[in-house]
């Protein structure tokens, strides 16, 4: 054998490993796109089953939505109600109040009134007692009695 074909025998055995290790290669990448095409044939099934689970929660919203508004449309006229009740509470409470301010300040004015007269009274017993001293020393001055006062 001459050089010629040792080359092409290398060449040859260079394209065998080369063909064995594509092969390889190309069986793997066979079986991940098989796997892609299954999960991809099962998609359509997987989306219509969310489709149809959404579709029945969209359904259990509005059912719910329409239930809550039907029962605030029962108790809109029992918070009219309450918020009657609470007005003529607060009105009743603030006639009260005034009431209550309107005694308490009579009660104010009547106090001043009577320590006012407490205190009228004490300075016209003090000019009562002063006035019957002076007279009853006049009274002893003009009897001749000395007075050492």
């Amino acid at each position: 054998m001459d050089f010629t074909g040792i080359g092409v025998l290398l060449i040859g055995i260079g394209f065998l490993i080369l063909s064995i290790f594509l092969a390889v290669i190309l069986s793997n990448i066979a079986s991940i796109l098989g796997g892609v095409n299954k999960t991809v044939g099962q998609l359509p099934e997987q989306l219509d089953q969310m489709f149809d689970e959404t579709g029945k929660l969209l359904k259990n919203s509005n059912d719910t939505l329409s239930d809550v508004n039907e029962k605030l449309g029962t108790l809109t006229p029992l918070f009219h109600i309450v918020g009657d009740v609470g007005e003529s509470t607060r009105r009743f409470s603030s006639a009260l109040v005034d009431a209550s301010n309107s005694v308490k300040t009579k009660a104010t004015e009547g106090d001043q009134e009577a320590q006012d007269k407490k205190i009228g009274g004490l300075f016209g017993s003090t000019a009562l007692g002063y006035y019957l001293l002076k007279k009853g020393k006049d009274q002893k001055e003009s009897k001749g009695w000395k007075t050492y006062a």
